[in-house]
């Protein structure tokens, strides 16, 4: 592959960063609901290297990271500055973003999270046709708004 002035290739994935109003309740969530590890948790007090980092005057965070099947996700509770929202994007508005896990059971994990504010958006569907027929998914939504695609493979796949 030839490079230029300017040329980069990407070569891993980090983590997925989550931004949620209760480290406490998403930590449960992850680790006791669906099992990822709790590697730590560490606190941002307001400077300019944090400042400079999110693009946010004032902010202030601790974060947790947590990991299953070889990804992390950074989940993130802001503690400054006081003008914070929630946002809760439809699937369609741009900006809207969700990561998909793929599980063994898609019925039991729906089951499982429902006991914890989680809701599927639309009933579980079955890919009918392509590359990825057979697949089973679900989109579910949580408290804060967040997303997250449930994927099942094909049972004849496995």
């Amino acid at each position: 592959m030839a490079t230029s002035p300017g040329s980069f290739q990407i070569e891993t994935v980090d983590h997925t960063g989550i931004t949620v109003t209760s480290l406490h309740d998403a930590l449960a969530f992850w680790v006791d609901v669906l099992g990822f590890k709790h590697l730590y948790t560490r606190r941002f007090p307001n400077d300019p290297f944090i400042e400079n980092v999110v693009g946010v005057p004032g902010a202030a965070l601790t974060l947790a990271m947590v990991e299953a099947a070889g990804h992390s996700i950074e989940l993130l509770e802001y503690h400054a500055p006081d003008n914070r929202t929630v946002m809760r994007p439809r699937s369609c508005d741009c900006g809207s973003v969700h990561v998909g896990l793929c599980v063994d059971d898609l019925d039991a994990l729906l089951e499982r999270i429902a006991e914890s504010g989680w809701h599927p958006i639309g009933s579980p569907q079955t890919v009918e046709e392509g590359e990825r027929a057979g697949l089973r998914l679900a989109y579910v939504r949580g408290p804060d708004g967040v997303t997250l695609e449930f994927l099942q493979a094909d049972e004849r796949a496995r």
